[in-house]
């Protein structure tokens, strides 16, 4: 199951979007791309068959931590958006 898209991290995305600025809605709409998402299922199929590399661990890793914020940040926009 494993693929090729090793150019960026896996977490990149995530960092593109909140570095260019972000809307409550924008937050609430986030999603991976179909190549983040294909890799995110390789690296959790490879760690589950206990063949990541360390740095693939990393990789992982990573985004794990950016998914939970992304899901608190989700959580805090739609608090905004009923707010307005």
């Amino acid at each position: 199951m494993t693929t090729s898209v090793k150019t960026t991290k896996v977490y990149d995305e995530m960092i593109e979007f909140i570095a260019a600025g972000t809307t409550p809605q924008s937050v609430i709409a986030f999603k991976l791309s179909t190549a983040a998402q294909e890799r995110l299922e390789d690296l959790v199929y490879r760690h589950q068959t206990g063949e990541l590399t360390p740095e693939e661990k990393r990789e992982l890793d990573h985004f794990l931590t950016l998914e939970h914020i992304m899901t608190l940040a989700k959580a805090r926009a739609y608090t905004y958006i009923q707010a307005e």
